[in-house]
């Protein structure tokens, strides 16, 4: 697929234009599920692109065309612009100030569009103590106070990749907040900056253990909570072959099935008796240790007992629930994840393949979005079209 073209997307978005400003981790994540849901997205890069992302199986960056322009150029920000005129939503995530003195911030593009909500994605915030300092994922949920109760080891916490503040806590609230502001949009004919920042989303996030802690059912340990990995009913457990097993029988009706096909009825104490917590986990280990990965797998699958294996991601694209759902499909020769959610009416599906390189489609796009005179842009050295091949 070569070819750029508006109104390509096929999902509830379709017809929404997004000028995305090219970042790494959650605001192309944010732009991804944009795109996936139907959205017409332009990626703006830098040319020869950026750390950390890029290529055709990035797939962060998948489902909208990549333009190279040198934003240090006055012709490239006056593209910028002219692609904000007609555009629903700018997306950016850089340090606080730094679009501004591009001469693309809010109050720029608000004079070409009144309408346009400004998405803003950053780890700290537009406001705050630290807002200008650097960090990532990791350091953000740090201060939130999710991070110290993460993992199952009571001598340090263990942190989950980038999965919980740049995803978790960033790009999913920044494509909640974008959503709530074109909806307000709409009705104000007025645009706002949305300030999507990874320590709010995280906080927001982890509002059940602040429930649990202001209802005094918390302790700020871990390894000493309900879902923590306490309870020895919602564990992990080693199989005979050295793979893992996950346990979640919280519910009492589930934890009786769960003893019946463990058939450990006999020798497992009473679940509410907290003075047998460990005895009640050996009993579980030992049982798990008898049978392979696959073999608790037959007796587990399809019930309601809770239980499920640990597979590594390679798996996950076999497993039949997750191939009957076709959760996983194979697109321009990599196999990814569907768009998410699911709709009944205006179903999403992907479309343009993650760009080979940054620029890869400065031309057509530019020309697609109706930017005039694109080949005086690629002249001047202010857009950059690749040489292909």
């Amino acid at each position: 697929m070569t070819g750029v073209e508006l109104g390509q997307g096929t999902g509830p978005l379709k017809g929404v234009k997004v000028v995305e400003i090219a970042g790494i981790g959650p605001s192309p994540h944010a732009c991804m599920i944009l795109a996936d849901l139907g959205a017409d997205v332009i990626r703006i890069e830098r040319p020869g692109g950026q750390a950390l992302t890029g290529g055709s199986h990035d797939f962060l960056n998948r489902g909208r065309p990549s333009v190279a322009l040198n934003l240090k150029d006055p012709a490239a920000v006056e593209t910028v612009l002219k692609l904000v005129e007609d555009a629903d939503v700018l997306v950016e995530g850089m340090r606080p100030g730094v679009t501004e003195r591009m001469g693309i911030g809010p109050d720029a593009c608000w004079e070409r569009n009144p309408k346009l909500v400004y998405g803003r994605m950053t780890g700290w915030g537009q406001t705050g103590e630290w807002a200008h300092a650097a960090g990532h994922d990791m350091n953000y949920i740090a201060i939130t106070g999710t991070l110290f109760g993460l993992g199952q080891t009571k001598d340090r916490p263990q942190f989950p990749t980038n999965l919980v503040g740049d995803f978790g806590g960033g790009s999913m609230y920044l494509v909640v907040g974008i959503l709530a502001a074109l909806l307000e949009s709409k009705v104000s004919g007025k645009g706002q900056v949305v300030d999507a920042a990874i320590v709010d989303g995280t906080a927001n996030l982890n509002a059940m253990t602040a429930a649990f802690l202001a209802g005094g059912n918390y302790k700020e340990e871990r390894a000493a909570n309900l879902l923590d990995g306490y309870a020895p009913y919602y564990d992990i457990y080693e199989t005979a072959d050295g793979k893992h097993m996950s346990v979640g029988a919280l519910e009492p009706q589930f934890y009786e099935i769960l003893l019946d096909l463990l058939d450990v009825r006999a020798t497992a104490p009473d679940r509410w008796d907290f003075d047998k917590v460990d005895e009640l986990r050996d009993v579980f280990t030992a049982k798990f240790k008898e049978k392979t990965q696959a073999e608790w797998c037959a007796v587990f699958d399809g019930t309601d007992a809770c239980v499920a294996p640990i597979i590594p991601l390679t798996e996950a694209f076999e497993h039949p629930h997750m191939k009957s759902r076709e959760v996983f499909v194979e697109h321009e020769g990599f196999i990814q994840p569907q768009p998410a959610p699911r709709f009944s009416r205006t179903g999403a599906s992907l479309s343009l393949p993650p760009a080979a390189g940054a620029g890869q489609h400065t031309r057509d796009a530019l020309a697609a979005w109706g930017i005039e005179n694109v080949d005086a842009l690629i002249e001047s050295g202010a857009a950059v079209q690749p040489e292909v091949g």
